[in-house]
C-alpha cells in the first residue's frame, strides 16, 4: 500500500519559497519600474503614429519626458535600497555559474540603461535651445541650438532604446524559462502576489 503524502512537507516547501522572496519594497519598485517603462515606450510609440504637431502628441511627449525623469529618480532609489537595505535571495545551489553570471550582468545593464536614458532623452530636449515642460516645471531654455551636438544625443537615446528593450526581452524570457521549463521558484521570488514554488508530481500517482 502507498504511503500517504505527507501534508508538513507543502508547509515546509512554501515556508521555503515565502522565505526566499525578494523583501516587499524591492518587489514594489521592481514593479513600478516595469509600469513606468511600458508608459515611456507606449506614449512615444503612439507619438509616432499621429501628427507630431498636434496638442495629443504634445501631451505624450510630455508624459514621456516627466515618466523619464520618474525612472531615473525611482532607479536611484531602487539601487541604494538594493545595496544597503533589500533582503536578496541567492540563486539557488545547482544553478550553473554561467547563468549565474548572465544573470547579474543582465540586471547591472538594465540599471546602466535605465539611469542613462532619461540623461540622454533630457540632453536631446535641452540641445533643442527651446523651453520645455517637465514634470512640474517650465524649463527655460538654458542652451542654444546644437544641431550636431543634439544629433549626438539622439542617435545615443534610440541605441539605448534598442538595447533596453533587448535585455528586457532577455531578462523576461529567462524568467520564463525558469518557471516553465526548469521549474523552479526564480519567478515567485519577484512576483507582487507570493504563489510558493511549483511542487513537482509525485511519480508514484
Amino acid at each position: 500500500m502507498e504511503n500517504a503524502p505527507d501534508p508538513t512537507n507543502h508547509i515546509a516547501s512554501s515556508l521555503s519559497g515565502s522565505m526566499d522572496r525578494f523583501d516587499r519594497t524591492s518587489v514594489a519598485l521592481h514593479w513600478l519600474t516595469v509600469f513606468l517603462i511600458v508608459v515611456q515606450f507606449t506614449s512615444i510609440w503612439v507619438r509616432e503614429l499621429m501628427n507630431h504637431q498636434s496638442n495629443l502628441a504634445e501631451l505624450l511627449l510630455f508624459v514621456h519626458r516627466s515618466s523619464g525623469i520618474v525612472v531615473w529618480l525611482e532607479v536611484v532609489v531602487r539601487a541604494i535600497w538594493r545595496r544597503y537595505f533589500a533582503h536578496v535571495p541567492p540563486f539557488p545551489s545547482n544553478m550553473p555559474n554561467l547563468q549565474q553570471v548572465a544573470a547579474k550582468t543582465n540586471e547591472y545593464g538594465l540599471y546602466i540603461l535605465l539611469l542613462a536614458m532619461p540623461l540622454t532623452g533630457v540632453a536631446r530636449t535641452v540641445l533643442l535651445g527651446q523651453p520645455f515642460s517637465l514634470l512640474f516645471w517650465q524649463v527655460p531654455t538654458l542652451v542654444e541650438f546644437d544641431p550636431a551636438l543634439r544629433s549626438a544625443f539622439a542617435q545615443a537615446h534610440e541605441i539605448g532604446a534598442t538595447a533596453l528593450m533587448v535585455l528586457i526581452g532577455l531578462h523576461a524570457g529567462a524568467a520564463l524559462f525558469h518557471r516553465l521549463v526548469l521549474g523552479d521558484d526564480i519567478m515567485q521570488r519577484m512576483l507582487p502576489m507570493e504563489t510558493g514554488p511549483r511542487l513537482k508530481s509525485d511519480p508514484a500517482e
